[in-house]
């Protein structure tokens, strides 16, 4: 992926988003494959309250840089219903990007309405509709630290 990514945006600056915490151990892998000139800021933002999808996307926190001018990617740990990418992408054109892409580590298999992101533009695999848990992961904060990504069963 961090090679695909170098060959896209060869002869340009990137702005790496870092969609805090969960994407945290995904991008520094992940930014360590990318041999680009490269500025890197996070943004929290949340759409699950307690395990359960919230109905507004809530930013909890905002960026130091500002997008205006930027080349954009931004990376989170999964695609599940594409509304929290799509909303995080609006807010960062609204802001002057130039150009926004995406990449996850997983994608759910799942429908996904027309309000929403239906693909991210790099993908490290996809999935069926599950509770993962690890590399970033979490179920109240919990599990981020194993160095896989897991189900959490019931």
């Amino acid at each position: 992926m961090g090679r695909e990514i170098t060959d896209f945006y060869k002869g340009s600056d990137l702005t790496v988003i870092v969609l805090a915490n969960g994407a945290v151990p995904f991008a520094a892998d992940l930014m360590r494959r990318v041999d680009l000139p490269l500025f890197m800021d996070t943004i929290s933002v949340a759409s699950y309250h307690a395990d359960k999808r919230g109905d507004k996307l809530e930013f909890r926190s905002t960026m130091k840089l500002s997008p205006k001018g930027r080349r954009v990617l931004v990376l989170d740990e999964v695609l599940d219903s594409g509304h929290t990418m799509k909303g995080v992408i609006d807010y960062l054109m609204e802001r002057g990007a130039i150009d926004v892409r995406t990449a996850v580590i997983v994608s759910k298999d799942i429908p996904r309405d027309e309000n929403a992101l239906q693909q991210a533009d790099w993908v490290g695999f996809s999935c069926p509709n599950l509770y993962l848990v690890g590399y970033g992961l979490d179920s109240h904060e919990l599990y981020r630290n194993l160095p896989y990504i897991g189900v959490l069963e019931d």
